[in-house]
């Protein structure tokens, strides 16, 4: 029987006995309509057997008595969510494997301000009194979003285990497991036909935590698969050293005597399923989104670098599609003849033809391969419960090193044929039964993934990706129902349909392959190339035709675009206003507006994009179990947005053609390096006290290494000591050129000092973090670089005289000063040279239209000849600049940053050389304009001087090159 929602919203629902006895408790419902709508209701299941005609039947019916004051909506095809002038609502929804439909009634109270569907089910379906033996499939036909939590049911008599061994086991091995909870229960997932899962629920004094554990099936397994311990495997290494958004994952159990399998037990997600392909109820903008976010989550699991995450060996990368369809006509020979289900013949057929088909790609070996999940599809991903954006892929199992284009492929099965396990007329996918408004089609939806992947248009290769993909599908829905015929099949009853799914994959690969063309030859431009303004600005802004290996991908362009829009409406009509405030006696304070603007990049995910990918996994996995988490302080722009150092590259540019713009979308420096060095090297500890506040930028920073009495460039010459006294440093020194120091938000400084000057020469520095307020830090005087003191960020000289820091302050340990230098500078170099270019790259324009708008002699400076000539070479210095910074960004990617010191040298040397030129044109070109403040040119100047010989001279990095250079030549 059915009990009355809690929440007020679903008044009802139950279950008939064979017999059909529908009973339903409502609110505001009089007693004959109630018995009217079981009467209804009944008549339609006794009349009809399909779902989709039963469905038909109850709307037919009750709209005759109840349409003018009733808004009813039944069965699978109900389409969007449509207002209605009534104060209630009745839905059904059918299941042919039951006895009778469910009925479920909501007051209109419970659904003001609803336009769509998806903001009334996860209250509908969380609410829900569900009968016993509730059929997944039969809710799916109403609700096509999930709560994870709906998806639990009790769990199935094949798949019980010893709760109470399995309760001793996660005490002893999952860290903040209850040891003794007041209640323990396990529920199970009614969702999947593959390896059993399960919700283990701990509840103690005040407490209630879920955790989810993953076991293999009982009965004979065929080779190879359900293997969990390679599912833990590959979430444990994302989990740990990437952003792609996995479960965390606490512990494998090999040991057979506790439950029987093998079981891993890992992180419970609160989320959003979408059992439903055509994501009904959601508006077309939401459907959109949902799933190019489906395609772009797919695309960062593939820009994973295997070797660099520990799972070089996870699988073979030769000749993968090879080894895959034999593997799987294995499989689907074991699961099928000789006693067993039918063999289907055309599966055979299909067999020779992928044998004779397998792209030539496949024996690339490694070049070729990559992390590979195997059963990717939206159904196995938990979107954020109010965002639209993935937080968990599910289901692991036939994740492998291999070729990706067969994970995108199996993806898109959905376009050709629909997978579900029912009974039902057609199973066409959305290619033939329609295309609900604003999901995309199945080429706009590869160009997504293609576009965020960096990835070629597949048009040769893409006919046999798709029917491997159908033929794989097949083997795997076999197999599912060869285990049902043993009665092992974890998704219960539904696993009945798996024989007939089965056939009508072959069939559909079969037709498939049979087309002529499947795939245009372009894909189409406006998927790829959304928003081209065609300004000077935004020169990557191409026609694919146009584009070349170095263009960006689509997430990258979108973020410039952003960006340039928000440096055109915010950044540059702000900047004489704050070198009005910096020129004042009040210079040494923030403008009001810069912080406005901060908190305006915060919203527009423009904010921290430096972080690069592994420092920001470090980051959440020190952090994960802090309360920043929980309150939200943790959004999803604190971290960056997952880039690349070359990715970073084309955004740091565009920041860099302002002196003020990088402090406003907190990627300027000191900061950036200090924050790294935070984020590679420091203890939780020191992560949640500076960085934290770094990160949110509430704070800025300094960095101390510099010293007036010594050549720093060489840092085995500084002076600085850090003098071990108990539990304390005691500091003492002199330091200048400490950027960041003098402005007010300077919280705390990073001193590069020795602390064993009888080490080794490259062991006696240490670095340690210094609170600016802490006694003995005098801040003398403010540094000036051509007459411009870079207020209110500055430039300062400090004394420190027996500085008591605490040793918990040190940084990796005493000795590691040299190593921290080393890695922090590489990267930091490098984002000088970005904003550099930027820097040139205003220059030119400034130049250009200067030029377009002055005359001298009786023409205009453009038509000079001298000019065009000038011009042109500036731009050919700037486009070699440009390609070397992005080169030495893809190798510090690629190689990490000793390997790729060479060049980062290299870029060191040009960029600043190339900008002093290009700004010296320009200021030319303004006349004594480009001289005065009048102009950003000088001070783009003069910090571009500067930087010739920050981060180290140019004369160190031409030693680095040329003795790189001398060694290659010995080789």
């Amino acid at each position: 029987m059915a009990e009355e929602s809690k929440s007020g919203g679903v008044g009802a629902v139950a279950q008939a006995a064979t017999s059909p006895k529908i009973v339903m408790k409502s609110i505001d419902m009089s007693e004959k309509m109630r018995n009217d709508a079981i009467d209804c209701a009944r008549a339609a299941f006794e009349k009809h057997r399909l779902e989709k005609e039963i469905a038909e039947y109850i709307k037919k019916e009750f709209d005759k008595k109840y349409g003018q004051t009733w808004h009813c909506i039944v069965g699978r095809n109900f389409g969007s969510y449509v207002t209605h002038e009534t104060n209630h609502f009745l839905y059904f929804y059918v299941d042919s494997k039951a006895s009778a439909p469910f009925l479920v009634y909501y007051r209109r109270a419970s659904l003001e301000n609803v336009t769509g569907l998806g903001s009334v089910l996860p209250l509908s379906v969380r609410t829900l009194n569900t009968p016993p033996n509730p059929s997944i499939g039969s809710i799916a036909y109403v609700a096509m979003a999930f709560s994870t939590s709906d998806l639990l049911r009790s769990v199935q008599p094949a798949h019980r285990f010893d709760e109470a061994a399995v309760l001793r086991y996660a005490a002893a091995n999952v860290a903040g497991f209850p040891a003794a909870p007041a209640k323990f229960s396990v529920s199970q997932f009614g969702y999947g036909q593959s390896n059993p899962t399960f919700c283990l629920e701990v509840a103690s004094p005040g407490v209630v935590k879920r955790y989810v554990l993953r076991k293999k099936p009982p009965g004979a397994l065929l080779e190879s698969a359900h293997a969990v311990e390679r599912e833990f495997q590959v979430l444990k290494a994302l989990g740990v050293h990437t952003d792609v958004p996995v479960p965390k994952v606490f512990c494998l159990c090999n040991d057979t005597s506790i439950i029987g399998t093998s079981f891993y037990i890992m992180e419970y997600l609160e989320g959003r399923i979408f059992m439903d392909n055509k994501l009904p109820g959601l508006s077309p903008e939401r459907r959109k989104v949902i799933y190019q976010a489906t395609a772009k989550t797919l695309a960062s699991l593939h820009k994973v670098d295997v070797d660099s995450i520990g799972l070089q060996k996870f699988g073979r990368r030769d000749n993968y599609c090879k080894r895959q369809v034999e593997r799987w006509a294995k499989q689907y020979l074991a699961s099928t003849g000789q006693g067993k289900p039918d063999r289907n013949p055309k599966m055979l057929d299909l067999v020779v033809w992928l044998r004779e088909n397998i792209p030539a790609e496949d024996s690339l070996g490694a070049s070729g391969t990559g992390l590979v999940h195997g059963d990717y599809r939206i159904d196995n991903l938990v979107f954020h419960p109010v965002k639209d954006q993935v937080i968990g892929i599910l289901d692991w199992e036939l994740s492998t090193l291999g070729n990706q284009m067969c994970d995108v492929a199996y993806s898109g099965l959905l376009y050709i044929v629909e997978a579900a396990l029912e009974e039902r007329e057609s199973y066409e996918g959305l290619e033939f039964s329609g295309i609900p408004e604003g999901i995309p089609s199945l080429v706009e939806y590869l160009a997504v993934y293609c576009s965020a992947a960096g990835r070629p248009w597949p048009v040769r290769e893409w006919k046999f990706y798709m029917a491997f993909s159908l033929f794989r599908g097949a083997s795997i829905f076999a197999g599912v129902y060869h285990r049902w015929t043993l009665g092992n099949a974890s998704g219960g009853e539904r696993a009945r349909y798996a024989g007939k799914v089965a056939n009508v994959l072959v069939d559909s690969a079969c037709a498939y392959v049979a087309q002529e063309s499947v795939l245009p030859d372009q894909p189409p431009l406006g998927i790829l190339n959304q928003g081209a303004t065609g300004r000077l600005e935004d020169n990557y802004s191409l026609s694919m035709k146009e584009q070349g290996c170095s263009v960006p991908s689509q997430k990258v362009l979108e973020l410039r675009k952003k960006l340039l829009k928000f440096m055109q409406d915010h950044v540059y009509p702000n900047e004489s206003e704050f070198y009005r405030l910096s020129q004042s006696s009040q210079r040494w304070t923030v403008h009001p507006d810069e912080e406005k603007l901060k908190e305006l990049a915060k919203q527009e995910s423009l904010w921290n994009l430096w972080i690069p990918l592994d420092s920001a996994a470090r980051a959440r996995k020190l952090l994960e179990d802090e309360k920043y988490f929980s309150t939200g302080a943790w959004n999803s722009n604190l971290l960056g947005a997952g880039l690349s150092n070359l990715e970073y590259g084309y955004l740091c540019e565009i920041m860099g053609r302002s002196i003020w713009a990088p402090q406003i979308f907190n990627c300027g420096a000191p900061d950036t390096g200090n924050m790294e060095v935070l984020l590679r090297y420091g203890t939780k500890e020191q992560l949640i006290e500076w960085l934290i506040p770094l990160l949110e930028g509430k704070i800025r920073s300094g960095f101390a290494m510099t010293e007036p009495q010594v050549a720093s460039s060489d840092a085995t010459n500084i002076e600085c000591s850090l003098t071990r006294q108990g539990d304390f440093y005691i500091i003492n020194g002199k330091k200048w050129w400490t950027s960041g120091a003098m402005d007010p938000r300077c919280k705390v400084l990073i001193v590069m000092g020795k602390t064993d000057f009888s080490a080794p020469m490259h062991k006696q520095q240490s670095m340690i973090l210094v609170d600016v307020n802490t006694p003995g830090v005098h801040i003398r005087r403010p540094l000036l670089v051509f007459g411009f003191d870079d207020a209110p960020h500055g430039h300062a000289e400090i004394t420190f005289e027996n500085v008591r820091v605490p040793v918990k302050n040190i940084l990796l340990g005493e000795g590691r000063g040299f190593e921290i230098a080393q890695g922090r500078l590489g990267p930091g170099r490098l984002h000088h040279c970005m904003r550099l270019i930027g820097a040139a790259e205003r220059g030119m324009q400034m130049a250009v239209d200067r030029a377009l708008r002055r005359r001298v002699f009786g023409k205009l400076i453009a038509e000079q000849g001298s000019f065009l000539s000038d011009l042109a070479k500036c731009r050919v210095e700037l486009e070699q600049a440009r390609l070397l910074v992005f080169e030495a960004a893809d190798q510090l990617d690629r190689l990490g940053n000793k390997k790729a010191r060479g060049t980062i040298a290299m870029a060191k040397v040009a960029a600043p050389n190339m900008t002093l030129k290009v700004l010296d044109f320009a200021m030319q070109v303004h006349g004594a304009a480009g001289l005065s403040s009048d102009t950003v040119l000088a001070h783009l100047w003069a910090t571009a001087r500067t930087l010739r010989i920050a981060d180290g001279p140019d004369e160190v990095h031409l030693g680095t090159i040329a003795k790189l250079e001398l060694r290659r030549a010995k080789l």
